[in-house]
């Protein structure tokens, strides 16, 4: 079944919340999760997509995570497992939203041509707590990372317009052992499997931010799993 464009969304940060609540899910926060859906062709460049824009410049956007994509498949599973329909396609933040491809069935590496574009995976998301204060979800990344339903990230290999409604052609899979669900496993694994680290650092695909992270790791063998608190709960506690 061919893999499917099936939306494209956009948007710049908004600060929304009040710093006079008392629920910390109300209190004032500044995003680029809410995005608005795209029709016609839209140009996608080195960085990102005409009009799209992040608010944590550290943690998002730049040649590694030029676009972010997510499965539309995952909404319906996320609709059913915390029965919220407003969990939707575009909910996420996300630029694409693909049909016919999961994190179980992409790779590290993936090449594709969309339109007149060329985009290639560079890592998978590491959810944080913007997900979960847009939905009133305390849990969800932690959600997200645990079921490796993250969505990824694509660098731009050749810049160019896209549209929705567009057909993905795979142009090279270099790396098929590595899906997004099993690099999520191996980052995220309760238990450190150092030996996997190592074979995943060597991945010359993966963005090397992440390899570098993975390297620092492997050179530390704490057995245990980082402490994530700060990334998936952050202020929302």
């Amino acid at each position: 079944m061919a893999i499917l464009l099936k939306q494209v969304f956009v948007g710049l940060p908004k600060t929304l919340g009040s710093n006079e609540a008392v629920n910390p899910m109300e209190r004032e926060w500044t995003s680029a999760i809410f995005k608005d859906p795209v029709e016609g062709p839209i140009w996608v460049g080195k960085t990102g997509l005409t009009g799209d824009g992040q608010s944590d410049l550290e943690h998002h956007g730049g040649p590694e995570k030029a676009v972010f994509a997510y499965p539309l498949e995952n909404y319906f599973y996320w609709q059913k497992e915390l029965g919220n329909s407003e969990i939707s396609a575009g909910g996420m933040g996300e630029n694409l939203v693909f049909e016919h491809i999961t994190e179980e069935t992409i790779a590290i590496g993936d090449t594709f041509q969309i339109g007149e574009a060329v985009i290639q995976v560079s890592q998978p998301r590491q959810p944080c707590w913007k997900p979960a204060r847009r939905f009133k979800v305390k849990n969800l990344a932690l959600l997200l990372q645990n079921t490796g339903k993250t969505g990824w990230y694509f660098r731009v290999l050749q810049e160019g317009s896209v549209e929705a409604g567009q057909s993905c052609t795979l142009l090279n899979r270099p790396y098929p052992q590595w899906t997004i669900q099993k690099v999520n496993q191996v980052i995220h694994g309760r238990q450190q499997n150092f030996p996997e680290m190592a074979a995943l650092s060597e991945c010359h695909l993966l963005a090397p931010g992440m390899r570098d992270t993975l390297v620092k790791r492997i050179e530390k063998q704490d057995p245990g799993a980082p402490d994530i608190r700060s990334r998936v709960y952050g202020p929302n506690e």
